[in-house]
């Protein structure tokens, strides 16, 4: 059996609806702008965009910037209303087909004034950008629409339709083509329809799902895209091939000892396999040590073989800067001589402005002047100088500077001797039971640090290098950019003991090391812990669940979202997080985890009963354990636990039972 309006060809269908939905589609972009215009930091910045576009304009345009400005300047809220109410207003009549030849004239100059002004006639030749510029796209959909009507005349999916047909002067409103008559909305096929309605649903979801990126995601500039690429990201998994010497290099005998030194233009490692054009003194990052003694005059020959002008500052010296820390030209050099007077760990570095950008381009090192009545006798002597490094990508494993980075203190690394996690991979040797000294320089440039040495104490720390200074019994000592201290300490047992910056987030972007200090033979430590099984606990964790039905309910298991949620949220969510995004580099997501989705829970069900550690997911094996809630939560717990899992953040797992976390559970934890 089959209806008349079937017969009807599709293409005397599908212009009516594909126009609408342009139209439509067209009118739902407006709307999400003209919703952004009603923010505050629209407003705050209205004359601001003003004043972007007019940089960097020729000599014939700069008239039409400023007359701009100087129109807005004065009262810029009258001015953010009439575009709100505009935007407001086109956006409305676009999702209506409200006055639509009006709208669209209208709408294609008014997109026309905002390109000749915020956008500063930007286009396809924006400086660092590689879209075309919004508003003249814009006026060129305007002119598709302005076509489509002049050719298709009334949309039967529009208000206008419904105006026209008891008002028909409101063509002259509406319409651009007069000579069309008024047609009825023809029936379109089921498939037709189904299109129609999926092509709509797909691009609202789109664009309302897109509105996190549009308000968060930095425009697709090579700038952008090279900013955002992490050197720890780009980092090799394997250990770096080789660490800095950071042994303390011997004093100088005599009175005085030379210091020659170059600024040079080097690519350095910054992280296993990632390199990073640096400004260098003597073609490392930090630059060499220097080590002097108190009351020694220092002989300083300084040349620049960079690129650029350089200068060197010592933190070590009382001598006047504006003689003898002067900008040197590239192939000049500058000799001068001070006496070490002051003991202690010192950073020399490059003074010339900006300061922030040749520090943190690698223009640093550490001078160490011992006092001249010697501190107590250490075995191991060893310099550590912590920096940071800000980075955009120049190719592949190649970085180089990022100031807009520096100055807004967003490190991509913190590391000591240059390089992240170096001694982690290469620690070093100390031997238990004698005194170990290190020599510890922050050379920012802007980062504190919070040195620590887990699983030790400071016997003594020397803020300045005066014994009748010291401090003792310290834990964990704090140092600014641009100071140094001096800290030993005497560790009994062998063992492996990290030294960190205990600001964790340094610690995370590759401030850590290890101490492996070893019996005086060389025997290393023992590698396994003294663990063992625990007795049973005697009553359930009360801190681990919720307080409520501690015990399995009776009768059938049925899935409650809302104790699942409470149960997720008090035993997963601080490591897995709400989003179930996980960490990333420590504890896996669970929202697309495979073990999560899978038909099968046993692998889901086992993890959360037993615990895992070790086990690759997704690739990437983590090394946070996940603990083990056999001992915690009944089965109707876990089942409510793992079918939110399975729920939640767009997971579409197959649910589970209590009766299976039950027979999981029967199976036991394998070691």
């Amino acid at each position: 059996m089959s209806y008349p309006h079937d017969e009807e060809p599709s293409s005397d269908i599908w212009p009516d609806v594909a126009s609408a939905a342009i139209r439509i589609a067209f009118g739902i972009i407006w709307a999400i702008g003209a919703a952004f215009t009603w923010t505050s930091q629209f407003a705050a910045n209205y004359v601001g965009y003003l004043h972007n576009a007019s940089h960097g304009q020729p000599a014939w345009s700069a008239w039409w910037f400023d007359m701009w400005i100087a129109v807005v300047t004065p009262q810029p809220m009258l001015f953010v209303w009439l575009t709100r109410i505009a935007e407001t207003l086109l956006a409305i009549a676009l999702l209506l087909g409200f006055a639509r030849k009006t709208t669209y004239a209208l709408g294609a100059l008014f997109s026309l004034l905002i390109w000749a002004t915020a956008e500063g006639f930007g286009g396809p030749y924006t400086v660092g950008a590689t879209n075309m510029g919004t508003a003249i796209t814009y006026v060129l959909v305007f002119l598709l629409l302005i076509g489509i009507n002049y050719r298709s005349g009334t949309s039967p999916y529009s208000v206008d339709y419904l105006i026209e047909r008891r008002w028909p002067t409101w063509r002259r409103v509406a319409e651009w083509s007069h000579g069309l008559p008024l047609h009825s909305p023809r029936r379109s096929s089921v498939a037709a329809q189904v299109t129609a309605i999926v092509g709509i649903a797909l691009l609202v979801f789109f664009l309302i799902g897109g509105l996190q990126s549009t308000t968060h995601v930095a425009a697709p500039t090579p700038t952008a895209a090279a900013a955002a690429v992490s050197p720890l990201a780009l980092a090799s998994k394997e250990p770096v091939n080789s660490a800095r010497d950071a042994r303390l290099p011997p004093l100088t005998p005599g009175d005085s000892v030379d210091i020659n030194i170059e600024s040079t233009d080097k690519t350095v490692a910054i992280a296993s396999g990632v390199e990073y054009q640096a400004w260098t003194f003597g073609n490392e990052v930090p630059g060499p040590v220097f080590h002097v003694r108190q009351g020694q005059t220092v002989n300083v020959t300084y040349t620049n073989r960079g690129t650029m002008q350089h200068s060197l500052d010592f933190h070590s010296a009382i001598t006047p800067p504006n003689l003898h820390y002067a900008e040197v030209q590239p192939g000049e050099k500058l000799t001068y001589s001070f006496v070490a007077k002051v003991p202690g760990a010192f950073v020399y570095h490059c003074g010339t402005p900006p300061v922030l950008l040749h520090m943190g381009n690698g223009m640093y090192g550490a001078i160490i002047v011992s006092p001249d009545k010697p501190l107590p006798p250490a075995a191991d002597s060893y310099v550590i100088v912590q920096s940071e490094w800000y980075t955009q990508q120049i190719s592949g494993k190649l970085m180089g500077p990022s100031y807009e980075k520096m100055l807004a203190e967003r490190a991509d690394e913190v590391v000591f001797n240059g390089v992240a996690f170096q001694y982690r991979d290469r620690p070093l040797r100390v031997k238990a039971g004698e005194r170990v000294r290190i020599y510890f320089v922050n050379a920012g440039p802007s980062l504190w640090s919070s040195f620590h040495v887990i699983g030790a104490i400071f016997d003594d720390v020397y803020p300045d290098g005066d014994a009748a200074h010291a401090q003792t019994g310290v834990s964990s000592y704090s140092v600014g950019p641009g100071a140094g201290a001096i800290f030993d300490l005497v560790i009994p047992e062998p063992g492996q003991y990290p030294f960190v910056d205990h600001s964790f987030a340094h610690l995370m972007m590759g401030a850590v090391g290890v101490l492996d200090v070893q019996e005086s033979g060389g025997t290393a430590a023992a590698a396994t812990p003294p663990i063992s099984q625990a007795a049973p606990m005697s009553m359930p964790m009360a801190a681990v669940t919720p307080a409520a039905a501690p015990t399995a309910p009776a009768g059938p298991y049925k899935y409650d979202p809302a104790r699942g949620a409470s149960l997720y949220g008090a035993n997963c969510a601080a490591c897995h997080q709400p989003t179930g995004a996980g960490l990333p580099g420590a504890f896996p997501p669970l929202k697309g985890d495979a073990a999560v989705l899978n038909a099968d829970p046993a692998a889901h069900l086992g993890t959360i009963l037993h615990g895992a550690h070790g086990v690759p997911i997704g690739g990437v094996t983590y090394p946070s354990p996940m603990p083990p809630f056999a001992g915690a939560l009944n089965d109707a717990d876990i089942a409510d636990i793992a079918n939110y899992e399975r729920s939640s953040w767009g997971n579409q797992g197959k649910p589970v039972t209590a009766d299976q976390v039950k027979a999981e559970r029967a199976k036991g934890g394998t070691k």
